[in-house]
């Protein structure tokens, strides 16, 4: 199972519409795919249509140990996506953790333990801050996508985030690479947007995604009927736009995978 830590943390920039989306496009294409949701706020499990009173195990209990792979699985809407949800008791996992023995590679041992054979590829998305949640995935994962919004203020983190993979891959998880950087909440008729995707792309190079995410209501209206907004509306630009960029990062990831 290949693991894909979607990360950020700056909020707001569509990391968890681009986590939900990519998944649903990932398994339309026959993969099967896991989401993780790893913020406590919850949003992925939301807009996928997860209630609270489904919740009853969550990422919090695979976590600390209470619960195994398999038993936080919730089968979701859409084929071949499954989902381990969030609940607000994640909040307080940060704190908790550190008590823990190997505090930033349990869920690395979650996963490892549990029957991650049953799907071809892992995304977890990961809360809007660079704590122990977020080093969790980081150790837990292979490779690094970053949703990056078309801003200026976006750069300034994106080299932190950078910092912190580079701390991640000296410390816990050698194997880190970055997957690629997604330009999400473009404007073309914005200057600015063109000037940050430009910046982006002289600094990082081929890493950055051709495609970019434009600015779409509708992908702001599906997570309020629990449905990516692959569902919701196909053909919307959103939608396209994550279609084209599922397709380049099939393209990036290993080859036995994408046969699977």
């Amino acid at each position: 199972m290949i693991r894909i830590a979607v990360a950020n943390q700056k909020g707001g920039v569509g990391k968890t519409t681009t986590a939900i989306n990519l998944a649903t496009a990932l398994a339309a294409t026959g993969l099967k795919v896991l989401l993780v949701d790893l913020d406590p706020q919850g949003n992925a499990s939301t807009g996928l249509g997860v209630d609270q009173a489904q919740r009853v195990r969550s990422s919090y209990e695979l976590l600390t140990g209470e619960c195994s792979l398999a038993e936080a699985v919730i089968a979701t809407r859409v084929p071949r996506l499954d989902l381990v949800a969030s609940t607000v008791d994640l909040s307080g996992a940060e704190i908790e953790l550190v008590e823990y023995e190997q505090r930033t590679h349990r869920l690395d041992k979650a996963l490892n333990e549990g029957a991650s054979a049953r799907w071809d590829v892992c995304l977890i998305d990961c809360p809007p801050s660079l704590g122990l949640l977020t080093i969790n995935a980081l150790a837990a994962a292979q490779s690094i996508l970053v949703p990056l919004q078309a801003e200026f203020f976006a750069l300034e983190g994106l080299s932190q985030l950078l910092q912190t993979v580079e701390r991640v891959r000296a410390r816990f998880n050698p194997e880190l690479s970055i997957l690629g950087v997604a330009l999400t909440m473009y404007d073309r008729r914005n200057n600015l947007s063109a000037q940050v995707a430009e910046d982006v792309k002289a600094c990082l190079g081929a890493t950055v995604f051709n495609t970019v995410i434009p600015r779409n209501v509708r992908l702001s209206e599906a997570p309020s009927h629990g449905i990516p907004a692959l569902i919701y509306d196909m053909r919307c630009p959103g939608s396209e736009a994550y279609i084209a960029l599922a397709r380049e990062l099939i393209d990036r990831l290993p080859k036995p995978a994408v046969a699977a």
